[in-house]
């Protein structure tokens, strides 16, 4: 018992020292370690560096060209996408396929990235407590998210309240941002079937792919 108490002093005082030096020789590298270690929202900060990086790439002739070389297989990659769009760490990389992707028929392969988003969404809706809810929790007491849920609270009336919550979703849904948000809003605040989430799903994410494919096709 007391070789284990000297030994935790001993980790205790070489971790000081450590530290005493580490700020004597290198105080912006401390400084720049404990900004790092005390950033609130990694995953949401990757999100956007991920954004940054997707159109950097699909922007480069030689992505372009590849993406151009699977026309054979448009369709299953539209597929693809659609399940990647669901996903807040790919959707990016996911409208810059369909911006390149140049499909011949619109509407089908619109069809099937509907499909495949619903898929994508189907895997959120079943492991919603993974991917960036512990942040999302965290967003939940800024002012902004407050105020929706204000919103959707100070209602009384039921249904009205379930038509803000499936607006607000909606909105995610239909936009590139996480679907994560949206769906863990429907999953969490509301009693949703599969099915109608599956409906909902393929409708919102349908109209910014078709948009996508026509305006990229011009």
């Amino acid at each position: 018992m007391e070789d284990k108490r000297g030994e935790g002093v001993f980790k205790s005082k070489a971790h000081r020292h450590i530290h005493r030096t580490l700020r004597k020789h290198s105080p912006h590298g401390v400084h720049k370690a404990k900004r790092l270690l005390a950033f609130k929202y990694p995953k949401l900060f990757l999100l956007i560096a991920l954004i940054g990086l997707s159109y950097y790439l699909f922007s480069l002739p030689q992505i372009k060209d590849f993406v151009s070389s699977l026309e054979q297989f448009s369709y299953f990659s539209d597929f693809i996408a659609g399940i990647l769009f669901s996903f807040g760490f790919t959707t990016s990389f996911s409208i810059g396929f369909f911006i390149t992707s140049y499909p011949v028929n619109i509407l089908l392969a619109t069809i099937i990235a509907g499909v495949g988003s619903v898929i994508g969404d189907m895997i959120i809706f079943k492991t919603i407590k993974f991917s960036f809810m512990d942040e999302f929790k965290e967003l939940e007491r800024k002012k902004a998210i407050k105020k929706i849920e204000k919103i959707v609270k100070n209602n009384k009336h039921v249904l009205i309240r379930h038509y803000l919550l499936y607006i607000f979703a909606g909105i995610i849904l239909i936009t590139p941002l996480p679907d994560e948000i949206g769906i863990s809003m429907l999953a969490g605040l509301t009693t949703i079937k599969l099915g109608k989430l599956a409906v909902i799903s393929f409708i919102l994410h349908s109209i910014p792919f078709f948009l996508i494919f026509y305006f990229s096709s011009l």
